[in-house]
């Protein structure tokens, strides 16, 4: 495109003459983008925004004007009531400003900009890759878990969209974790080729969502064959030459004039952890004043100013510049520093003609290493007002080699503005009693009824403890963590996999009740001891059901309900925490002790996957025997379904969908899986678990229960039958499965038999809380297997059928695990 726009030279001309790298499209594409060469191996060229404030000093109202009218395009697509439920992302570092903006023309959503300075305390929501950036891990830390959660449109911001990966990858990231309808995605150019776009399309459909696109301008990037290489020879060439870099360790003249902004108290500095439309209400009120000051700290005279903002400190900078402009304070521009590293060469056909180099001054959680400011030096400034936050206000930016340092070689006057990081206060865990509390219950503690199950723990839903699949398998496999110390972010199930539980649950609601009622008969049967007597004859036994939370509770609740249905029986009914290597809540044990008789006491769960919980809680209740001298608990644990032969008492040994293993708290009461970590949980309490209230619109938990109720009457003669026949077999336990699990671990090279996940049960937590290596399913399985199946194709995991098999599949989890082990294919699961 050799339209001139700047001077009559178009910034971009000098890399297109030298690698016949070509721009086309809309008539405004020059006039928003030159050109650069990047010191990347990844690509070889950089579209530099002339409108973003990041690379090129430009006038704030351009700046903060071009995202304001994006976001108000947006409101305009979405309507009102849509845009008030909407939610705005932007991308670290380059996009943070701008994704500000396009929220304020929105005026309604909150905005969250993703970050690649974790935070001690606050816990990720979410992460992504951006696989041609010269940094690529991108973190979301809300201070809000909630602010992602909702079926309102995600808006996500970026300066630039060029093949889509980038948005694609977060989009598939976070469907995983917080479903939607509907996403927007903003950019101030749409450069993506034609089969780029369509990917976006075939993307759209395959989540089931509808994703729009709004960018200023359009166009395309027509790249000659071999352009990297040719890039990386002029990078090499004009780099070694020196080009128009410039470092200089000299002291400064005179100490930057410190201008005191007097920041709002508690005002976050930008969104990183999050900026609701009430933070913005506070900030319009203080920028006037704000700006004021620093007018005043200005030297006489001053022409040409430039507000230089901090990497993903773009916004707050922006809005200063903005009133300072208002204000009339002479010539005023705006940019940031950054970390990408381009290639100065001083042309007026080149978009980057000078560059300052200086160490990172914020201690950067990936390591020292260079920052850079770009068309600073040289470019007639006499005033540069740097703002950073307080974690950037550092030795290293008051160096010699740092960067004010070498702004005041290059610029007369330069002020320094700090405004305060923001960082969230950590969640308030109140003082727990010495004393063990009575049992938690609905509906202040799940979505059961009071009288269903009194959970034995302790209620951490306001503490942060989510983390990404891929971050705890990580710590998981290489020992840093334990499971129990944290927990999979928990979600909505999409409208197609809402269906399949439906569906499922239809097809097995009569084999459920029927399993049921035989686990429960053959309790009430042989439970040794007797506490009621009916109409005065044959003794009937009142055990007390404990479930082991959470897979055992809507077992125990059901089993509960059968006792009530055939035998007007009303049990006490507990849910507990055990944890594999850990062992069972001992204070749930002594506070059980302290109610019931021990004898009385019968373990519950789902389901036998290896019979690694079955082997645990034997090793638990010898060691409590062994600390507390409490003796009668039987280790024994009833479940409905026993595929891995690892006990005696059972409702069935078929590997069968079991639904409420399609989901996790949603069917569970919305009760996460259990915490057990050192500086939650004191040697005096119970162990712990979120109730995730926020879910309530997807909560099926009594909508299961009362499917398989519902069939009791129906059931209830077979079930005499099934009770008779069992007890007259031998049903002691063979352990087929454990052998199977081990023989399965040396086969395929695994040799770590915690990484094997037996039993479709399993084999559906390991589609949906880890990384999945393959699916192994028994040859010939039926319906059983629909969901398996269908998980497994969204994450690209194979499944593999196997002849010779004691399971109907068995869920491999990945071996050695790598940030790039998610599926076969890399992606993501969509439920």
């Amino acid at each position: 495109m050799k339209n001139a726009v700047n001077n009559g030279v178009w910034s971009g001309s000098w890399v297109a003459e030298r690698l016949g790298v070509e721009l086309v499209g809309d008539a405004a594409l020059p006039g928003l983008l030159g050109l650069a060469l990047r010191r990347n191996p990844k690509r070889a060229h950089l579209l530099v925004s002339n409108v973003l404030g990041k690379h090129v000093p430009q006038s704030p109202a351009v700046v903060y004007g071009q995202g304001v009218t994006l976001g108000r395009r947006v409101r305009g697509l979405l309507g009102d009531e849509e845009a008030a439920a909407a939610v705005v992302l932007g991308y670290a570092e380059t996009a943070t400003g701008l994704g500000h903006a396009v929220a304020d023309g929105l005026g309604l959503a909150p905005y969250l900009h993703s970050t690649r300075r974790p935070v001690a305390g606050v816990a990720r929501a979410g992460g992504f890759e951006e696989s041609h950036s010269h940094a690529t891990s991108h973190l979301l830390l809300p201070e809000d878990p909630a602010l992602l959660v909702g079926d309102g449109p995600l808006v996500l911001v970026d300066d630039e969209f060029s093949t889509g990966n980038t948005v694609l990858n977060t989009i598939r990231d976070l469907h995983e974790r917080y479903p939607r309808k509907r996403y927007v995605v903003v950019a101030l150019v749409d450069m993506r080729a034609p089969a780029d776009a369509a990917r976006l399309e075939d993307f759209a459909r395959e989540i089931g969502a509808r994703v729009d696109l709004i960018a200023a301008a359009s166009g395309t990037v027509r790249l000659p064959e071999g352009v990297l290489e040719k890039g990386q020879e002029l990078v090499a060439r004009h780099g070694a030459a020196g080009g128009a870099a410039m470092r200089s360790a000299v002291a400064l003249p005179e100490r930057p004039v410190r201008v005191d902004l007097r920041w709002p108290s508690g005002l976050p500095d930008g969104g990183r952890h999050g900026f609701t439309p009430a933070h913005r209400d506070r900030l319009e009120r203080a920028l006037p004043a704000m700006a004021a000051r620093v007018a005043e700290a200005l030297p006489a005279g001053a022409r040409r100013v430039l507000v230089l903002g901090c990497e993903e400190l773009m916004y707050a900078p922006l809005r200063l510049a903005r009133e300072l402009e208002q204000l009339q304070c002479g010539e005023v521009r705006y940019s940031t520093t950054t970390r990408s590293p381009v290639l100065a060469v001083d042309d007026p056909g080149y978009a980057i003609r000078t560059r300052l180099v200086f160490p990172a001054h914020d201690d950067p959680a990936d390591g020292p290493g260079e920052r850079y400011a770009y068309n600073v030096a040289g470019r007639g400034f006499d005033t540069v007002v740097a703002v950073v936050d307080s974690a950037a206000d550092t030795p290293e930016l008051h160096a010699p080699e740092g960067l004010l340092a070498q702004l005041g070689a290059h610029v007369p006057h330069v002020l320094l503005a700090v405004v305060p990081s923001y960082v969230p206060e950590p969640p308030l865990v109140p003082e727990r009693p010495a004393m063990l509390p009575e049992p938690l219950r609905g509906p202040a503690f799940s979505s059961y009824a009071p009288d269903e199950v009194g959970w034995l723990l302790q209620d951490l839903s306001d503490v942060t403890l989510e983390a990404p699949t891929e971050e705890r398998e990580e710590a998981i496999q290489s020992g840093g963590a334990h499971y129990a110390e944290s927990l999979p972010v928990e979600y909505q199930p999409s409208e197609q996999y809402q269906e399949l539980f439906h569906t499922a649950l239809e097809a097995s609601a009569a084999r459920l009740a029927q399993a049921v009622g035989v686990v429960t008969e053959t309790v009430l049967a042989e439970l040794p001891h007797s506490r009621l007597r009916s109409n005065g004859g044959t003794p009937i036994s009142r055990p007390v059901l404990v479930s082991l939370a959470r897979a055992g509770t809507p077992v125990g609740v059901l089993m509960r309900r059968w006792a009530q249905f055939r035998h007007g029986l009303d049990l006490p009914h507990y849910a507990v925490s055990i944890v594999r290597g850990r062992g069972i809540d001992a204070n749930a044990l002594r506070w059980l002790a302290a109610h019931h008789d021990p004898r009385d006491v019968v373990f519950v769960d789902g389901w036998t996957g290896k019979g690694a919980i079955t082997r645990e809680l034997a090793d638990a209740i010898r060691e409590f025997e062994e600390s507390d001298g409490i003796t009668g608990f039987d280790p024994e644990i009833a479940v409905l379904a026993d595929p891995g032969s690892c006990v005696r008492t059972y409702g069935t040994r078929e590997d069968f969908l079991i639904p409420s293993a399609c989901l996790n708290s949603t069917v569970s009461g919305l009760i996460s899986r259990t915490v057990l970590r050192a500086d939650l949980v004191g040697p005096h309490d119970f162990h712990g678990a979120k109730f995730y209230r926020e879910l309530a619109g997807a909560d099926v938990s009594v909508a299961f229960l009362d499917a398989v109720a519902a069939r009791f009457p129906e059931v209830a003669d077979t079930v005499d039958v099934a009770v008779k026949e069992l007890a007259a077999t031998d049903r002691t336990p063979t352990w087929e499965g454990w052998a199977a699990v081990e023989r399965i671990s040396e086969e395929y090279g695994i040799h770590d038999v915690n990484l094997v996940k037996p039993g479709v049960g399993e084999t559906t937590r390991v589609l949906l809380r880890r990384v999945p290596w393959k699916i192994l399913a028994r040859a010939g399985a039926g319906s059983d297997l629909d969901h398996v199946r269908l998980l497994a194709e969204q994450r690209g995991v194979p499944v593999e059928e196997v002849g010779e098999l004691p399971y109907t599949c068995v869920g491999l989890i990945h071996p050695q695990y790598t940030r790039g082990a998610t599926g076969a294919d890399g992606r993501a699961v969509n439920v």
